[in-house]
């Protein structure tokens, strides 16, 4: 063959970094990076409420006879509805999960506003993203509000509460439990109380992305990609309440 010959098959070079995987840019693969491992976290969270809620019994009589246990010897798990049925400005009517369902529906309605604000940054329409990012923070600023109200009713309970072994306990703390097995109380301050943790981050994020959203910042980078960062957060702290109130609140 002649040295002139020309090689039909191109030279093959180590990669140089030039091509994005799936066209995602260095600071979005790092956010999903971070996302996953933040999802085994929550997740060994729900897998072990999961094992011991089913370790213990449950309550066997009928729904509208339940009432919290009264004795050490027969530690049953509480009912949900029983438990979460407050509503603020309604003391003493029974309103089971409406609560927590109104902080679920002002949660992902948070997310919906966070859509719309990245759809905006991809128009670079500086306008919308303020609006939309502003009710995304009042959304999440909301849900907070009602998550320290709920815990403060956990907390202080019912105006009976309920006398268990010739002890009268009110509401629940990390020693005792008018509800039930302590650990119910104990899972729902640290998995609800590790979920709070991620909003309040998220709203201080997007209360960041806000203020540089105001400042022109992203105008004069020329794109809204921190938007989209943002964004993939804080859907995902949505998603997790979602499997935290299904398996905390309704099973």
């Amino acid at each position: 063959m002649s040295s002139s010959t020309t090689l039909k098959n191109p030279v093959i070079t180590k990669w140089d970094g030039g091509e994005r995987p799936m066209k995602a840019t260095y600071g979005k693969l790092m956010m999903w990076f971070f996302l996953v491992s933040d999802a085994f976290t929550f997740a060994s969270l729900l897998i072990a409420y999961g094992v011991v809620r089913y370790m213990h019994p449950a309550y066997e009589g009928p729904y509208s006879a339940f009432e919290f246990a009264t004795s050490s010897e027969n530690f049953y798990w509480p009912i949900p509805e029983k438990v979460f049925n407050a509503f603020p400005g309604l003391h003493g009517v029974d309103a089971p999960l409406m609560f927590v369902g109104l902080m679920t529906f002002i949660l992902i309605l948070s997310s919906v506003t966070m859509v719309l604000a990245v759809e905006a940054g991809e128009r670079k329409s500086k306008a919308e993203v303020e609006k939309w990012m502003l009710w995304t923070i009042v959304g999440g600023i909301t849900f907070l509000a009602c998550q320290a109200w709920e815990w403060s009713h956990f907390i202080h309970g019912t105006d009976e509460g309920v006398i268990r072994d010739g002890v009268q306990i009110f509401g629940a703390n990390l020693r005792e439990n008018q509800y039930g097995p302590q650990l119910f109380a104990s899972f729902f301050f640290f998995i609800t109380g590790f979920h709070g943790i991620h909003v309040t981050s998220g709203v201080i994020i997007n209360i960041v992305i806000f203020y540089n959203v105001v400042m022109g910042t992203y105008e004069e980078r020329g794109t809204y990609e921190m938007i989209e960062k943002g964004g993939l957060y804080w859907h995902f702290v949505d998603l997790v309440w979602v499997f935290v109130f299904t398996f905390f609140y309704l099973v």
